[in-house]
């Protein structure tokens, strides 16, 4: 399937595995501030399901579409050093605590204007945990959707898909346009490409650059320009972002810690095997 463009919804997260008491704003809302950033780890995997395509055939671009404040960039250069094209960031104080109703929202306003015939994102996010934002994303742009895709490729003009579900395997085919949302259970994205880091480590957005008072790095390098569009370049209803356009509220943010309080030695023999299949069915842990 060649020339076609891909776009790879992508979340810059705080850490949750270092949640603290101060991991929650009063309003609701998480404060970033306190806990590291790092790219979402299902992105990744889609990230990499995007970057195998466009090994297998020619004239296919990956951009990464991010919505966050201007650190959020850091992300898009994370993508650009793996063998994205380019990637652009949404950042506006308006769009600062929505939901996934609202993120959802900017996020298909923005893949209207970028246009793109394929869009992959990570089944869920680890600040969340909801799955709620590329099916949100795929019903506003009225596009076919597949989620819990582990491995992809196309045969003719149809991509087929496989994926991982509870009880098994299933491989499902559909055309395009159409949104995939990729599980953790994918392939790993590759590593950096040293040569890709050194092209991209100076992309910087507009926003950056004004920052780092570095605007002669912009004009003597075209390529390390990052594209960056607020809520005017998208055309969206601000009463549809941030809190105001988002039902969700979050009451309570906690650590849980889970301990061992009880253990069973189990042996390979069947009947040992057996017995804990069925008591995981019959208290639900499984099945």
């Amino acid at each position: 399937m060649n020339g076609i463009k891909i776009v790879v919804l992508a979340k810059q997260v705080p850490d949750t595995r270092n949640v603290g008491p101060d991991a929650m704003k009063a309003d609701g809302t998480v404060n970033r501030s306190v806990l590291p950033a790092i790219f979402n780890p299902e992105d990744l995997n889609a990230l990499e399901q995007a970057l195998r395509i466009k090994e297998q055939y020619e004239g296919v671009t990956v951009t990464l579409l991010t919505m966050g404040p201007v650190r959020a960039a850091e992300i898009i250069r994370e993508g650009l050093y793996r063998g994205a094209d380019d990637g652009v960031l949404l950042t506006d104080r308006a769009f600062a605590g929505s939901d996934t109703l609202a993120t959802s929202y900017a996020l298909a306003l923005a893949v209207r204007r970028l246009a793109p015939d394929l869009v992959i994102g990570g089944r869920q996010a680890i600040d969340g945990d909801t799955a709620q934002v590329g099916p949100q994303v795929a019903e506003k742009l009225g596009w076919p959707q597949v989620t819990y895709a582990e491995e992809m490729h196309f045969e003719g003009e149809r991509l087929i898909i496989r994926r991982r579900l509870e009880r098994g395997v299933e491989t499902v085919s559909a055309p395009l346009p159409m949104v995939v949302t990729v599980n953790g259970t994918a392939p790993a994205c590759r590593y950096r490409n040293a040569r890709l880091v050194m092209k991209y480590k100076y992309a910087r957005t507009d926003t950056e650059l004004q920052a780092e008072s570095a605007d002669y790095i912009a004009a003597s390098r075209p390529l390390m320009k990052i594209t960056e569009w607020g809520v005017d370049a998208i055309g969206a209803d601000t009463e549809q972002l941030g809190l105001s356009g988002s039902p969700t509220k979050v009451k309570e943010i906690e650590n849980v810690i889970l301990q061992s309080k009880e253990s069973r030695r189990l042996t390979s023999a069947d009947k040992d095997i057996e017995s804990l299949v069925r008591e995981l069915l019959e208290n639900h842990t499984i099945g």
